[in-house]
């Protein structure tokens, strides 16, 4: 431990994202990118504004982009907030919204970035575990809390939770925030943004790094009624007034305004992933039914640590997490038709041995 640390560095354990490999000819499949590239109006918007206009600041208050949000979920203005990536929305989340006497509660198994964000700010939280199946029991949630945070559909598991379960949550904790994490909502789950109107305790969050293939962009935003929202906007101006560039505004504008690009990618994406789901299956793999743009899969008969070794040497990438509970299962990423054959031939041919 250095002396220059805050004592809260020492027992910090930072999040770990996935690998981004610098050899070339890899199968990448561990990170939940999207195959396909952005909406090339996305691409050409950012082209026609890198100009001389970079030397000026930013829409302090992306109004623009807000506006384009606003429009494609039927919100108005002032219910939506941006961010640098959804990372930044959530870390302003947890120090404004979630940070209360009372414990946060989330699953035991989820996205691994929120137990990250409770040292950081030395937020008070238990665990609540899934049933044996990794589904979400809404009844769990029944208890005194001062915040609840849930990812939807769920990472790493990939498992969807119903719109009425939620909704089941939202009304059994009218004083917490209750925030539904929507990273990969577009690959087959039901946004509860069309629940906002009712429940002034909900926060919706969106990323436009998964279904809008726009990761290398960094652009997040959340959704909610006026209370939440204004608490983001307090957090984020005592920390950074200017969170989005110039380019990435006009790219995420022209990336939720080409909406027949969106369903174009999204459908071939979820399309791949039964494909593959069925050919992990025919292989001996149990694969939990995803809603996201990957699948969480394990065999009954080999190690999985051992499976994700035998893939790098074929130069195959996926994730494997060595946790509790989940320590037998391969999260893989859908990529392209042909990438995700080269998956399963692959896999086919280690299991014979």
């Amino acid at each position: 431990m250095s002396r220059f640390w805050n004592p809260i560095l020492r027992d910090l354990k930072p999040y770990v994202p996935g690998e981004q490999p610098k050899a070339d000819r890899l199968v990448k499949l561990n990170t939940n990118e999207n195959p396909y590239g952005p909406s090339p109006l996305a691409v050409a918007a950012i082209q026609a504004d890198a100009n001389d206009s970079l030397r000026l600041y930013p829409d302090p208050e992306a109004t623009a982009l807000r506006e384009a949000i606003a429009r494609y979920h039927g919100l108005s203005l002032d219910q939506v907030f941006v961010g640098n990536g959804s990372d930044e929305i959530l870390a302003h989340t947890f120090l404004g919204l979630l940070k209360h006497e009372k414990p946060l509660l989330f699953p035991d198994i989820t996205y691994s970035f929120y137990p990250v964000y409770c040292g950081l700010y030395q937020i008070r939280h238990e665990l609540v575990p899934l049933k044996d199946d990794f589904t979400i029991d809404p009844d769990d949630y029944r208890r005194d809390n001062g915040g609840i945070i849930i990812a939807n559909p769920n990472a790493p598991t990939g498992l969807g939770l119903p719109l009425a379960a939620i909704e089941r949550i939202l009304a059994a904790n009218p004083d917490s925030v209750v925030v539904v994490d929507e990273a990969y909502i577009d690959f087959g789950g039901t946004s509860a943004v069309g629940l906002i109107a009712a429940y002034p305790n909900l926060l919706v969050i969106h990323t436009l790094s998964k279904s809008r293939s726009l990761a290398g962009l960094r652009v997040g935003f959340a959704m909610g009624q006026r209370e939440p929202i204004e608490g983001l906007e307090r957090v984020k101006d005592s920390f950074n007034s200017y969170p989005l560039d110039r380019l990435a505004i006009v790219g995420a504008v022209a990336a939720i305004d080409d909406r027949a690009y969106f369903e174009e990618t999204r459908t071939r994406v979820i399309r791949t992933r039964e494909e593959m789901t069925t050919g992990l299956q025919a292989l001996g793999f149990e694969v939990l039914p995803s809603q996201a743009n990957f699948v969480f899969a394990r065999h009954p008969a080999h190690d999985a640590a051992a499976l994700s070794m035998r893939l790098r040497e074929r130069g195959i990438i996926v994730r494997h997490f060595r946790l509790p509970r989940i320590d037998q299962f391969l999260r893989i990423t859908i990529g392209t038709d042909a990438a995700c054959a080269e998956l399963v031939t692959a896999l086919a041919e280690i299991l014979k041995g």
